[in-house]
């Protein structure tokens, strides 16, 4: 018997060695079972910090809720500029003029919508998988959004509903005053409280708005996740108690897709939601639950065209996993694992020639895309310092005005950035509303010349400060400590030094950094803005008074107080876009060329590889996942990878028979023994 066990494990090795190499042979992270289903594998680097739609507001968070969570308006899919459409209403909102600057929007939700599966629905009748979709339903989460508690940062623009400040207030003083109501479940207590004045439900499918004060980008916000559907029941049940998980872990909503899978530091997994309206009504033919009609002739040179119609999602799950480091994630993408990428700076030069795809890129059957990002970077003066700000008066603008002219956008996109982005003449990107292709900053040129004729009209010649008789000295603070990121500081402070300027680099991280502005304890410093909507208000009210970071805590770090651009920006964010708006943003524009609160820099131009597997790629520039748009071919997949990752087998024979080698002799041994 021992000889027998003895031959048994010699030959089970050997087996297991052999086993072993074989499976060597393939490096496919993915189950081969799942290589015919319409999957989409894409990555992700940083954790979502949270995934409530009350407070998520990065491109990270969204790349979630946005699938999970529908909205009442959606965006167009094909259509640029980007154009609202009804989502989960059945149509874009009527709106009343109450007078005195008072309007009611009223929504109409579809009937017969249902939420995602979830165990939370016990809560409302025991055994409940589900339940209808109600404007109650709204009318919750937009009281979370006032609640205190919940910190949303999405207030001021809701701030605009009548009675919203009012009742968060109320809340947190009936909290601090009575013990027990604090404790009772958050539904219970907004109906206690009774509700916002604003908002009323007046039938299950009917929800109006009513603002106190002129805001028609108040229907923007209708197509963002802050303004979702959430049941009562998801917020009760996931508390973090008794091994349930927190609701920011946990979402439960009524999109197209729903969290099947979330381990937030290594790997989400979104499944084709059943309960979704266009997979479980295809016949209602609703707008944003089918592939839209061409919209331009790209639409129907890349076969979008020939998805008109069809029912959404196109595909039925989305994988997608962490990577830290970008080289093996673009490694990978190469490997066919990723369905998408963008592309690193290392390889940039070997991708893209001349603005197109490399010969080797085309032969894989790559595809390119490319898009301006509705965004702004810029640097900014903070207009509350003695010798930059407004007290400076006539000397300090044209302090900031020789600064702006003496930066090379151009060239410091080339170094730092492989040339792309657009460079940026006023706030506006491209796509948004007052955007002029033929616009030109007369401060944003580079002309050197010119600015050191205003260094010395400011009282600067040569850049010293009569004060000391030295170079003036300034200071540049910055979160971004990276070897990359001060590089690029580097750039401008040397660029000014051209001008005779001194100015020092001071690096923080980034709270203390978020300190220093909130105590207006800096000079310069450098940020950007990405577009919640597409609307020019989105981005003028940076510079908006009532915006500044010292008075008011607000957005407007520069703390630019100008009572014209003032006055102007609150009538053109209270009109629809006509020849009066237009107007008045290009007095704003004439302002901001004048006083120099922001040295504009660039917008981003995005470039991103898609395998040609992939269809219906068209990036909308927001922070809007369209996975429902996406379709592939797993079968055209399945064979390029196999292609591209076909092992090289003489490593593995070379070692098969080395381990031959060794289990030789034990087999020897255990043959003679039995004989």
């Amino acid at each position: 018997m021992i000889e027998k066990r003895r031959g048994r494990f010699v030959l089970s090795r050997l087996a297991l060695v052999l086993g072993l190499l074989c499976s060597a042979c393939s490096n496919d992270p993915y189950p081969s079972a799942s290589s015919g289903e319409k999957i989409l594998y894409s990555s992700f680097t940083e954790a979502p910090r949270t995934l409530d739609p009350a407070t998520a507001y990065t491109t990270v968070s969204h790349s979630v809720t946005g699938a999970v969570y529908d909205t009442l308006l959606k965006y167009h899919f094909l259509k640029r500029p980007l154009e609202l459409m009804p989502g989960l209403a059945g149509a874009l909102p009527a709106v009343e003029d109450l007078g005195e600057g008072r309007s009611r929007y009223r929504f109409v939700l579809r009937e017969g919508l249902l939420f995602a599966n979830d165990d939370c629905f016990e809560l409302g009748e025991p055994g409940a998988r589900t339940r209808e979709v109600v404007m109650g339903d709204v009318a919750f989460q937009l009281m979370r959004l006032a609640d205190p508690k919940v910190g949303s940062p999405v207030l001021e623009p809701f701030s605009n509903i009548d009675g919203f400040q009012e009742f968060g207030a109320a809340l947190a003083e009936r909290r601090e005053s009575d013990e027990a109501f604090a404790a009772r479940p958050v539904h219970e207590q907004y109906a206690e409280i009774g509700g916002i004045r604003g908002i009323a439900t007046p039938t299950p499918y009917t929800l109006e708005i009513t603002l106190h004060r002129p805001y028609p980008q108040i229907k923007y916000w209708f197509a963002m996740e802050f303004s979702t559907p959430v049941p009562w029941e998801a917020v009760a049940y996931y508390d973090g108690q008794d091994g349930r998980p927190r609701f920011d872990d946990h979402p439960v909503g009524a999109g197209p897709f729903y969290l099947a899978e979330y381990d937030k530091h290594a790997r989400y997994v979104l499944e084709k939601n059943p309960n979704w309206y266009g997979v479980r009504n295809p016949e209602w033919r609703a707008p944003a639950a089918v592939f839209p009609s061409p919209a331009d002739e790209d639409d129907v040179a890349s076969g979008r065209a020939e998805y008109a119609g069809r029912s959404l999602p196109l595909i039925d799950r989305v994988i997608v996993v962490r990577e830290k480091e970008s080289i093996p994630r673009f490694n990978k993408f190469l490997q066919g694992y990723y369905d998408a990428s963008g592309i690193i700076k290392e390889s940039f030069d070997s991708v893209v020639i001349e603005g197109g795809l490399s010969d080797e890129m085309r032969e894989m059957g790559m595809r390119l895309g490319k898009s301006v990002s509705p965004d702004v970077f810029y640097i900014g003066f903070n207009f509350d310092d003695a010798v930059l700000g407004r007290d400076g008066g006539d000397r300090s603008r044209k302090l900031r005005q020789a600064m702006s002219l003496a930066l090379d956008v151009p060239e410091f996109l080339r170094i730092f950035n492989n040339g792309r982005g657009v460079v940026a003449q006023s706030p506006l990107p491209p796509g948004i509303y007052g955007y002029e292709p033929d616009y030109a900053n007369p401060n944003r040129r580079v002309d050197v010349a010119r600015a050191k004729e205003l260094m010395v009209e400011a009282g600067y010649p040569d850049g010293v400060d009569p004060d000391t008789g030295e170079a003036l000295k300034l200071g540049f603070d910055t979160a971004n400590t990276s070897t990359a990121g001060l590089n690029q500081v580097r750039f401008f402070t040397n660029a000014w030094r051209e001008l005779g300027i001194d100015v020092e680099i001071r690096p923080t991280n980034y709270n203390q950094f978020q300190e220093k502005l909130r105590r207006g304890d800096y000079q310069i410093f450098q940020f950007g803005w990405v577009a919640d909507y597409p609307d020019p208000e989105n981005f003028f009210f940076l510079l908006w008074s009532k915006m500044g970071k010292s008075a008011a805590g607000g957005p407007n770090a520069t703390n630019f107080m100008d009572d014209r651009f003032d006055e102007l920006f609150v009538s053109m964010k209270a009109r629809e876009n006509g020849p009066e708006r237009i107007a008045e943003i290009r007095e704003m524009l004439s302002i901001l060329e004048r006083e120099r609160p922001w040295i504009e820099l660039f917008h981003r131009e995005d470039y991103s590889l898609y395998q040609g597997w992939v269809k219906n790629v068209k990036p909308m520039g927001l922070s809007i996942p369209t996975y429902q748009y996406r379709d592939l071919d797993p079968a055209e997949r399945a064979a390029l990878r196999a292609a591209w990752n076909e092992p090289v087998l003489w490593p593995a024979y070379s070692l098969v028979f080395l381990a031959v080698l060794v289990v030789l002799p034990g087999i020897r041994t255990y043959l003679k023994e039995r004989q």
